[in-house]
C-alpha cells in the first residue's frame, strides 16, 4: 500500500485543519486506518484510529472531543478532521495502515504514509 499524505499546513491557536491521506496498491478496505505524529526530538504519537468499515474510533486522550477521523472507502482515503488546534498540536503527521486489525502502536503499523507538517501557533 502507498499512502499519500496532504492538507497539513499554518494555522493559528484555535483554527481547524483537514488532513487527508489517499491509499494505493492494494484493497483499502482491507486495510485498518491511522493517524500518528511526531514533534521534534520526541517519539511518534497515536493520534486516531479508524477501523476497516469505519464503524469503530479510537482517539489519544489529548486530542478527544477536537480531532475526528473518517474514512471513505470509495475514493481510497481516509481523513482527520482537526478542530481547536493549539501550539502542542504541532508536528509531522503520518498515516498508517495495518491489515485488518485496529491499530494503536507504531509497531502495528505495516504501512506508513510520508508525513505533512502542522504548525500551530499562539
Amino acid at each position: 500500500v502507498q499512502l499519500q499524505a496532504s492538507g497539513g499546513g499554518l494555522v493559528q491557536a484555535g483554527g481547524s485543519l483537514r488532513l487527508s491521506c489517499t491509499a494505493s496498491g492494494r484493497t483499502f478496505s482491507n486495510y485498518a486506518m491511522g493517524w500518528f505524529r511526531q514533534a521534534p526530538g520526541k517519539e511518534r504519537d497515536f493520534v486516531a484510529a479508524i477501523s476497516r468499515g469505519g464503524g469503530t474510533t479510537e482517539y489519544a486522550n489529548s486530542v478527544k472531543g477536537r480531532f475526528t477521523i473518517s474514512r471513505d472507502n470509495a475514493k481510497n482515503t481516509v481523513y482527520l478532521q482537526m478542530n481547536s488546534l493549539k501550539p502542542e498540536d504541532t508536528a509531522v503527521y503520518y498515516c498508517a495502515a495495518r491489515w485488518q486489525l485496529l491499530l494503536q502502536r507504531s509497531r502495528d503499523v505495516d504501512y506508513w504514509g510520508q508525513g505533512t507538517q502542522v504548525t500551530v501557533s499562539s
